[in-house]
């Protein structure tokens, strides 16, 4: 381990400790993005939900539905309070309330529906994008389940509470204790300020049904092997013996390859000789048509899509400093892009739209950047998917919890770390495994960062080698910018606000994980009138560009010596944070974007192979 710039890091920290205790306004004024402001409430969210598993029938249940916010443990509703528009969060402007709940009370959903006629005598799934945090569910009045956990979706199988006929009710209760649990929760507190955002309760993804028979395909385990020119996929279905899964691989329409397995076992596809490879600069995708059999007779079909590519690091013999390089498909790759922690003014966690959602990931391509980092929250998996689409590298945070910060940030740490209730450390392990499951088939993804800046930081190296196991086609940056142990594959560095080096190892890729942070704040396009902040502040498109150019030119510098990566702070502004690339609302782009494309892409391009 090497060690400089000691004093310009603390100073660092001093200064991002003195900025934490900048808070918020009273009150916030009405900030609304161009599609916030076009959203038509008949009309939410009604892109397909699932692109990795896609069926041809289903029914969305986005829209109005009936809301009251109750005392903990009150019996359910007799009369509701007014309407709340799912799936906005019930704090944000968009579902139409604005009101907070906290951790003694509790917020009720209720809504009736009408199942399809040719669904009759099939099984129907009720399926959430996402609710925070912990939630039951009632179908005519009959438990059907529940789940814990705002990151991952989940399904419930309501078959038996259904009516044949007429309408059904649907019952949802959440309890979301935001900063007064333990549980996973990025950002959210109680009490907003500095870099620490307003509380999302309740639904916040796309709630959806879809018909299925009794065995069905359960989930899919999609894993591209580059070294065997291979994909493998694992099938799996619900109970039922002697059934038949089948994948076909399509590329421009055409079939280019098969497999089959009975049972549960691993499909193993072998791919053409000129299998072609997904990069950023070239997202080539192939379609998947997989279909469950039994005697001849198809019980379920899906359509999916898969990419051919590895993730690995590796020396290049070329370099005299014998630096530690992130690789792509075995070529050296230099990963940049900006930190993305996709808050909305209007929606909070929820963007108001499908257009808007991926609006974000398209500046970061006019922008020259090809990887985000998507920072302590994760996003419905049409955002994955279309990173996959476009060719954008993700390297994807773990949503931190219990957020007490222990910073040993300048060696390896080999001292006790702070501990956590059985039942705190069982539930950060539970829903760490369903994110990566929710998200393993998203060939986008590169990178799993299991903690961030030490918040909540704990058992670093068991959670570590965990994650490596688990999922060994991936990079496992720890800690970034927290306490450094030996584990994982990067040691990853955050300096605010222009980029230097601190910490470098000769057998890990070394990252900038976070630096950056000008703020410019813009009248007209603030979530409050004063009290933002940025880690350095300027006042016209002309300054911020020419600090935001001469820091690539510095960090093109530390990368000749160390780093092979970098994130940016940050893509928007968020709340009080006036740092971002774009306004908080998305109406101003406050650099030239010209200047900004073309020193980021002469960045990549110096450290990536041709």
């Amino acid at each position: 381990m090497k060690i400089n710039n000691f004093a310009r890091v603390l100073l660092a920290v001093s200064l991002y400790v003195a900025l934490s205790g900048l808070v918020y306004a009273e009150e916030s004024p009405v900030l609304m993005t161009e599609w916030g402001e076009k959203l038509d409430k008949n009309n939410v969210w009604d892109i397909y939900p699932r692109p990795q598993m896609e069926r041809r029938e289903w029914k969305n249940l986005n829209g109005e539905w009936d809301y009251a916010i109750l005392p903990k443990d009150a019996a359910q509703p007799k009369e509701y309070q007014g309407k709340i528009l799912v799936p906005f969060c019930v704090e944000s402007e968009l579902s139409g309330v604005k009101k907070r709940v906290g951790a003694d009370k509790e917020l009720w959903y209720r809504r009736v529906f009408k199942i399809p006629q040719g669904w009759k005598g099939k099984e129907v799934l009720l399926n959430f994008g996402g609710v925070d945090w912990k939630c039951d569910v009632w179908v005519n009045g009959v438990s059907v389940g529940g789940h814990k956990g705002a990151y991952a979706p989940f399904s419930l199988n309501i078959k038996d509470a259904l009516n044949d006929k007429g309408n059904n009710e649907l019952v949802v209760r959440v309890w979301d204790p935001t900063d007064k649990g333990y549980q996973p929760r990025g950002k959210q507190v109680v009490k907003p300020h500095s870099c620490w955002y307003t509380p999302v309760t309740g639904i916040w993804q796309t709630v959806w049904l879809e018909p299925v028979e009794s065995v069905h395909i359960d989930n899919l385990r999609i894993t591209p092997d580059v070294d065997a020119r291979k994909l493998r996929v694992k099938v799996g279905a619900t109970a039922g013996s002697g059934c038949l899964a089948k994948v076909a691989v399509l590329g421009g329409g055409k079939l280019v390859a098969t497999g089959a397995s009975a049972g549960d076992s691993e499909i193993e596809i072998e791919m053409p000789d000129d299998v072609k490879l997904w990069s950023p600069d070239h997202p080539h995708l192939y379609d998947l048509h997989i279909t469950l059999e039994k005697g001849g007779k198809i019980l379920d079909e899906v359509g999916s899509y898969a990419a051919i590519r590895k993730v690995s690091m590796g020396k290049d013999p070329k370099d005299n400093r014998q630096n530690v390089r992130l690789r792509l498909n075995d070529k050296d790759i230099y990963h940049f892009g900006p930190l993305d922690q996709g808050w909305w003014p209007d929606g909070l966690y929820t963007a108001p739209s499908y257009e808007a959602l991926v609006w974000d990931v398209d500046l970061a391509k006019r922008l020259g950047f090809n990887m985000i980092r998507k920072h302590i929250k994760t996003e419905p998996a049409v955002w994955y998917a279309y990173c996959d689409k476009v060719g954008i590298m993700v390297w994807q945070d773990m949503p931190c919890s219990e957020h007490k910060t222990d910073w040993q940030r300048f060696d390896y740490y080999l001292g006790e770390e702070p501990r956590r209730s059985a039942e705190s450390d069982a539930n950060h392990r539970r829903e760490w495994k369903e994110i990566m499951d929710y998200l393993h088939n998203y060939p986008s993804i590169v990178m799993w960062v299991p903690f961030n800046e030490g918040w909540g930081q704990y058992d670093t190296v068991k959670i570590t080698n965990w994650t490596k196991g688990y999922d060994p086609s991936r990079l496992v940056n720890s800690a970034s910018g927290g306490n450094y142990f030996h584990c994982g594959d990067v040691i990853d560095f955050h300096s605010y606000p222009d980029p230097l080096i601190a910490v470098t190892s000769g057998e890990k890729a070394n990252v900038l994980g976070e630096y950056g942070g000008i703020g410019f704040a813009i009248p007209g396009h603030l979530w409050q009138k004063d009290k933002n902040w940025g880690y350095v502040k300027y006042n016209s498109p002309a300054d911020v560009t020419d600090v935001y150019v001469d820091y690539v030119k510095k960090l093109e510098t530390l990368s000749d010596v160390s780093y092979t990566g970098a994130v940016y702070t940050q893509t928007s502004d968020v709340e009080i944070e006036i740092n971002g690339l774009v306004t908080y609302d998305r109406k101003v782009l406050k650099m030239d974007e010209e200047r900004v494309r073309k020193a980021n892409q002469e960045l990549i391009c110096r450290y990536s192979a041709n």
